[in-house]
């Protein structure tokens, strides 16, 4: 059964933002390995490695910082593929790009529409703070968050239930205060299961695994989530659900 099954929508308190790809927009992590004369889509592969290897470590126990792993896993993708300059320049390149990446065109609007609607805002990286905070103010919307964290000050990487159980701590609140919001369904399986609430960011029109703990919200865009949270579309969404719905609100 899903760990959220049963629960109603309510308003939370804190939406907590991941922020590799569900704020920042990796497509041009792609030019970067083209630059290289890697094929484009080995930076999917590349991305995939890092994370599994991030989980592999959280899983025995260990960790590793963000950047650590990339330069690693991106040496590993690399090994016998024709460059067109030497590893370790190849590995500064694509390196370089991630700090640059621009957020998703729906997340200025949608981040200062949750904003409006007295939501505290916050995010959780397996990565750097550093990298959300100029992600964040070169998209203009840093002040309207009030904390930006990272899973290297909780020592130990999402979907740990360490993680967003720090996050908790952090921003003074019980898990069921939260709201994750990301794009990896694995990140809305973790929250789920640490007593968070989840929206699933389903830009791509993707199939949610049915293996993971559904998400009690799920929406195309962040103005499209900040509608869905707003006090009306949640009265007529619990009108349309019936007394059921209501009585497990109360």
């Amino acid at each position: 059964m899903a760990a959220n099954a049963g629960r109603a929508m309510t308003e939370p308190e804190v939406v907590v933002f991941d922020v590799n790809e569900t704020l920042s927009d990796l497509t041009p992590m792609g030019q970067r390995f083209v630059d290289i004369g890697a094929p484009e889509l080995m930076a999917k592969v590349w991305f995939a490695s890092l994370l599994r290897d991030g989980f592999a470590l959280t899983a025995v126990g260990s960790s590793e910082e963000f950047a650590a792993l990339a330069a690693g896993a991106l040496r590993s993708v690399l090994t016998n593929v024709a460059l067109d300059r030497n590893v370790d320049d190849a590995v500064e390149h694509v390196m370089a790009g991630f700090p640059t990446l621009p957020v998703h065109p729906d997340v200025p609007d949608g981040v200062r529409a949750l904003r409006k609607l007295g939501l505290r805002l916050v995010t959780l990286s397996n990565g750097s703070t550093e990298v959300a905070e100029r992600l964040l103010s070169e998209a203009g919307v840093r002040d309207q968050f009030e904390r930006l964290m990272s899973v290297e000050q909780a020592g130990v990487w999402k979907p740990a239930p360490g993680a967003y159980d720090y996050a908790a701590r952090s921003c003074d609140v019980p898990p069921a205060a939260m709201m994750l919001v990301a794009v990896h369904p694995w990140d809305i399986d973790g929250a789920a299961r640490a007593g968070l609430r989840t929206a699933w960011l389903n830009r791509l029109d993707a199939l949610y695994p049915p293996y993971f703990s559904a998400p009690d919200c799920t929406a195309a865009s962040l103005p499209e989530l900040a509608a869905k949270l707003s006090p009306a579309e949640r009265l007529e969404a619990g009108r349309a659900a019936g007394p059921a719905s209501e009585g497990r609100s109360s």
